[in-house]
C-alpha cells in the first residue's frame, strides 16, 4: 500500500480514480515490513516516502479511512498529519513497551502542562482513543526484558481506562511469533482492570488465574475471549469459580505447556459457560491413572452443559501415567469411534505407541511443531516428519535421549521450508542429525536455538565443514551463554 501511494498518486489521473477509491483507502496500512527472519523483522517507513505520503495523500483521503495501521516511528507523524473523522480502528504495530507505556501516559497527564504544542499534539491522540477507536491492536516489538511484563499489564490497565467506546481489543497477538504474555494481578475491588463496552479480548496471559480474573464480571458485555495461557498451575481458591458467565458466546483456550490442573481448573470454567455458541481448545494434558480424553469425556464433562454450541474445534495432547492403577488405554479408533458415536463426526487422533508409527496425511498444513519423547528419536522418523508435514516452517525438538542408531540411512533427507529451528532441549545427537548436510538440508534456514557446548560439538569449534551448508544463511542464533566469537565464526556463519 505504501509504495502504491508514494509511486502512483498524482502520475495520472485514471490512477488516481484507482488507488484512491474508497474501497481500497478505507483500511489503510502504513506499516512496511522487512522480513529478515523468523524473529527480525524490520519496521520502517523511507522517510522521504513518508513525507510525500502525509503532505500530498494523506489531505485526499484522510476523511475516507476507517481502519488504520502505523508502526511506532512514524505513528506520530501519522497521526497529526490530518484529522479522520471516521476512523474507528487503530493498530500500533511493533512498539516498545516502555515508549508506549510512556506515550499513553504523557497522554493522560500532559494536560496539566502549560506548553500549548503539547496540549495539541496529545489531545489528537487523546481523542482518537478516548472518544473514536473502538478497535485496537497493540503489537510489542520482540520479547522485552522481564522488568517490561510489569509494564504490560500497565499498558492493558491504560488503554481499559483511556478508551471509553473500546469494543474489540487485541494485545500482544497481532504477530503469533511473539506473543507476549502478561501479568494480571488480583484486584477483589474491580477498579484497575475494568471496561463497560469491551465485547472482543485477543490476549496471551502468564497463568490459569489470570485467565479466571478476565471473567470474574469486570468486562460487562465480554462475548469473545480468545487466550493463550503460559502455564496452566493449581487455580487459586480467591477467585470464584462457579458463577455462571451467560454473555461469553465464543471462548478459545491455548497452552501449549503440559498442565495437570485439566480435571480441576479447566473443566470447571468450561461449565460455567452455558451460552456458548463457539470453542476452541488448544491444550497439552497430564493425566494420573486415568484414560486418554475421547469423545465420551468431552461430551460428559464439557459439551452437555453448553446446549448452544454449534462449533468445536480442538487439538488435544494426553499423556497419561499409570502409577498406581492397571487402565487399558483405548486405541486409535477406540478414540475416533468415541466422536462418531456422539454425532461430532470424524477427527484426526493419533495414539503414540512408537516413534514410527504416524499416520500420514494428516498433517500436511502444519507449520508448528513440537517434538517431545522419553524415547530417542531416531533418523528414520525424521524422514516421516519431513515427508507428512511437508510446510514445516517451525520445529522445536525436546528429547534428552541420544540416538540408539548413528549410522545413518543413506537417504538425504529435506525440510524444505524449515525457517526456525529450536534444539535448546535436545541431546546434541539431534543437532549432528538435522546441522549435518550428510543427514539433512536446510535450504531455508534462518533461524537457530542450540545451547553453546553443543554447537561447538558438532562444528568442532566451528572448524569442520559437516554443518557449513545448513548454517550458511543463518541471520539469527540464539544460545544459552555468551562468548567470544573466534576468527573462524564469521565464515561459518558469514550473515551473522
Amino acid at each position: 500500500m505504501i509504495d502504491v501511494l508514494y509511486s502512483l498518486v498524482d502520475v495520472h489521473e485514471r490512477f488516481d480514480h484507482l488507488i484512491l477509491n474508497s474501497f481500497y483507502i478505507r483500511n489503510l496500512n502504513m506499516v512496511s515490513v522487512t522480513f529478515e527472519s523468523y524473529f527480525d523483522r524490520i519496521f520502517s517507513i523511507d522517510k522521504r516516502v513518508l513525507d510525500r505520503i502525509c503532505k500530498k495523500v494523506l489531505p485526499r483521503i484522510h476523511e475516507q479511512v476507517h481502519e488504520l495501521t502505523v508502526e511506532q516511528y512514524s505513528m506520530k507523524r501519522i497521526l497529526h498529519a490530518v484529522n479522520y473523522p471516521q476512523l474507528n480502528s487503530l493498530s500500533l504495530i511493533n512498539c516498545r513497551a516502555d515508549r508506549l507505556f510512556q506515550y499513553l501516559t504523557v497522554i493522560r497527564y500532559k494536560l496539566i502542562i502549560v506548553f500549548i504544542i503539547y496540549i495539541q499534539d496529545d489531545s489528537v491522540v487523546r481523542d482518537l482513543l478516548a472518544q473514536q477507536i473502538t478497535n485496537l491492536t497493540i503489537d510489542i516489538e520482540n520479547t522485552p526484558p522481564i522488568k517490561e511484563y510489569t509494564v504490560l499489564s500497565d499498558i492493558f490497565a491504560l488503554i481499559l481506562s483511556l478508551c471509553k467506546r473500546l469494543t474489540d481489543l487485541n494485545f500482544c497477538q497481532f504477530y503469533h511469533y511473539r506473543s507476549l504474555p502478561i501479568c494480571i494481578c488480583y484486584d477483589a475491588t474491580l477498579t484497575r482492570y475494568v471496561s463497560s463496552t469491551l465485547a472482543k479480548l485477543q490476549i496471551s496471559v502468564l497463568g490459569f488465574d489470570n485467565c479466571r480474573y478476565l471473567l470474574d464480571g469486570r468486562f460487562d458485555c465480554l462475548s469473545t475471549l480468545i487466550i493463550h495461557v503460559h502455564k496452566i498451575l493449581t487455580p487459586s481458591s480467591i477467585i470464584d469459580n462457579t458463577k455462571k458467565l451467560p454473555k461469553l458466546k465464543y471462548f478459545s483456550l491455548t497452552s501449549v505447556e503440559y498442565t495437570l490442573q485439566y480435571d480441576n481448573a479447566i473443566i470447571p470454567l468450561l461449565r460455567r459457560m452455558i451460552n456458548l455458541e463457539e470453542l476452541t481448545l488448544f491444550l497439552s494434558v497430564i493425566r494420573l491413572d486415568s484414560p486418554y480424553i475421547d469423545g465420551i469425556q468431552l461430551h460428559n464433562q464439557i459439551l452437555i452443559y453448553m446446549p448452544h454450541l454449534n462449533k468445536l474445534t480442538f487439538n488435544i495432547n494426553t499423556a497419561v501415567a499409570n502409577v498406581n492403577a492397571r487402565i487399558n488405554l483405548s486405541s486409535n479408533e477406540d478414540i475416533k469411534r468415541s466422536f462418531v458415536e456422539r454425532r461430532y463426526g470424524q477427527v484426526g487422533s493419533y495414539v503414540h505407541t512408537s516413534s514410527t508409527g504416524i499416520e500420514g496425511g494428516m498433517f500436511d498444513k502444519v507449520l508448528y511443531l513440537v517434538m517431545t519423547d522419553v524415547d530417542p528419536f531416531e533418523h528414520e522418523l525424521f524422514k516421516i516428519i519431513s515427508q507428512d508435514f511437508s510446510l514445516l516452517k517451525h520445529l522445536r525438538i525436546e528429547n534428552d535421549q541420544p540416538q540408539k542408531n548413528k549410522q545413518h540411512s543413506s537417504t538425504l533427507i529435506i525440510f524444505p521450508h524449515l525457517i526456525l529451528l529450536n534444539l535448546f532441549l535436545a541431546h546434541v545427537d539431534y543437532a549432528e542429525q538435522f546441522l549435518y548436510d550428510r543427514n539433512t538440508y536446510i535450504p531455508r534456514l534462518l533461524n537457530l536455538g542450540i545451547e553453546y557446548d553443543s554447537l561447538v560439538m558438532v562444528t568442532n569449534n566451528f572448524n569442520n565443514n559437516g554443518a557449513r551448508l545448513n548454517c550458511a544463511k543463518l541471520k539469527r542464533l540464539d544460545l544459552d551463554e555468551s562468548f567470544v566469537r573466534p576468527e573462524n565464526f564469521h565464515q561459518y556463519f558469514p550473515l551473522l
